[in-house]
């Protein structure tokens, strides 16, 4: 059978790295060295010259890694990946290679905290604009853009306001643009969101979250799904690049600024945990969304409940097309609001089971308040458009038994007053 023809399940399982040559083992070694050895001079220098494929030092590249990517690219349908220490550098990485001071970015006004802390506080100091916008707004969207805007950046699924963008039709404004469209699928990841097919030309993951599963890593993936022509980007750089490495121009760029240059470099030990995890995303996140929508359901019907914000519930204004876009699998991510912070606290305070942290993506459940934690220091303006009250909780619904999931919620419900 044709590998390009296996389904999602099998790529997370058999792409990327099957079995060592030399011992038969179907479990990807560690190749924790820093640095590896030549025979001959020429061998080393035709690698750094780019004329032969090789491993030089863990910070450019690692065998472990090196499969973990190929694994990552093929769940993604795309071309290439490059893996890093953690989903905000990978981040970082794409900003650094697309932008230069006088650029401006397009942004969505309800990115996830930490992603918008990098773009308006260390990004800017830079001299690179960043533009948010309504990324339901595709009029606001068009009109954001100019000759100076080197790329648009939504989240898959937003967090925590949960929006979720018509990538389809954005894709036809920035095509039209000239500017590669970038989307974060953390939220989503690939086994519910296929970027090439709903027109991304670069997505971006945190493999801290669902990749690994079980918060015991940190990591970050960028991919090149091949649906932008890097030869006329407005980057100077990554059009040069291209016309050397052809479509690979821009993560040449992305491995240069990043891993090169950066640093930004994953253990081999952490690219052996991601790897593993893969083999499991399907599975996991069938039971995380089938989860999440049972608990939905129920706080929906709760009345100590004031709203619920899931993708999956007819109620999310995106519900349509996010059916569309996530064939009817809506993922682990959903927040609902008490009727006041104290509820809110004392609800949290009165769980047994579920875990009050800050991670997304567990095999746990999880939960937190964002207004007092993660957004605690943000502006006002920037906690009601990232759609922030005091009375909101998030949650990350893990694989758990869902009746175990919801008798901790009926249970800490029960304590609140009338």
């Amino acid at each position: 059978m044709n590998k390009k023809n296996w389904k999602f399940d099998t790529k997370a399982i058999q792409s990327g790295f099957n079995q060592d040559d030399k011992t038969g083992s179907t479990t990807l070694p560690i190749y924790a060295s820093a640095a590896f050895s030549y025979d001959t001079a020429q061998e080393i220098s035709d690698v750094f010259d780019g004329r032969a494929f090789g491993h030089i030092y863990s910070r450019i590249s690692n065998p472990t890694v090196a499969h973990v990517e190929q694994r990552i690219a093929a769940l993604d349908n795309g071309i290439g990946a490059a893996l890093f220490s953690t989903g905000m550098a990978a981040i970082a990485a794409i900003a650094t290679s697309l932008t230069k001071p006088g650029d401006n970015i397009i942004v969505s006004e309800s990115l996830f905290g930490g992603t918008q802390d990098y773009f308006e506080t260390t990004l800017a100091k830079y001299n690179v604009e960043v533009r948010e916008v309504n990324p339901n707004d595709l009029l606001a969207i068009e009109n954001a853009i100019d000759d100076r805007t080197q790329m648009v950046f939504f989240e898959v699924i937003s967090n925590p306001r949960l929006d979720v963008p018509d990538f389809t039709a954005i894709h036809a404004i920035t095509q039209k643009a000239g500017v590669p469209l970038i989307a974060d699928s953390t939220m989503a990841t690939p086994y519910l969101f296929d970027g090439k097919l709903h027109g991304a030309d670069v997505v971006v993951h945190s493999a801290t979250k669902y990749f690994s599963g079980a918060s015991g890593v940190l990591g970050g993936a960028v991919i090149d799904v091949a649906n932008f022509n890097w030869k006329t980007c407005k980057s100077e750089e990554v059009a040069e690049a291209a016309k050397q490495f052809g479509q690979f121009g821009f993560l040449s760029r992305v491995r240069w600024h990043g891993l090169h240059n950066q640093g930004s470099t994953p253990s081999p030990y952490n690219a052996f945990f991601i790897n593993l995890g893969l083999e499991t995303l399907a599975l996991r996140l069938e039971r995380h969304s089938s989860n999440a929508l049972a608990l939905a359901h129920y706080l929906e019907s709760h009345p100590k409940i004031k709203s619920v914000n899931y993708p999956g519930l007819p109620s999310h204004g995106q519900h349509d097309l996010a059916s569309r876009q996530f064939n009817q699998t809506f993922g682990g991510m959903l927040t609902f609001e008490l009727y006041s912070k104290e509820a809110a606290f004392a609800f949290i305070d009165a769980l047994n089971m579920v875990k009050n942290m800050a991670n997304l993506g567990d095999t746990k459940t999880i939960l937190i308040h964002p207004h007092s934690t993660i957004y605690l220091r943000r502006g006002a303006a920037s906690v009601a458009a990232a759609g922030i009250t005091p009375e909101m909780i998030r949650c990350s619904v893990g694989i758990e038994s869902p009746d175990d999931i919801i008798a901790d919620f009926e249970q800490a419900l029960g304590t609140l007053n009338d």
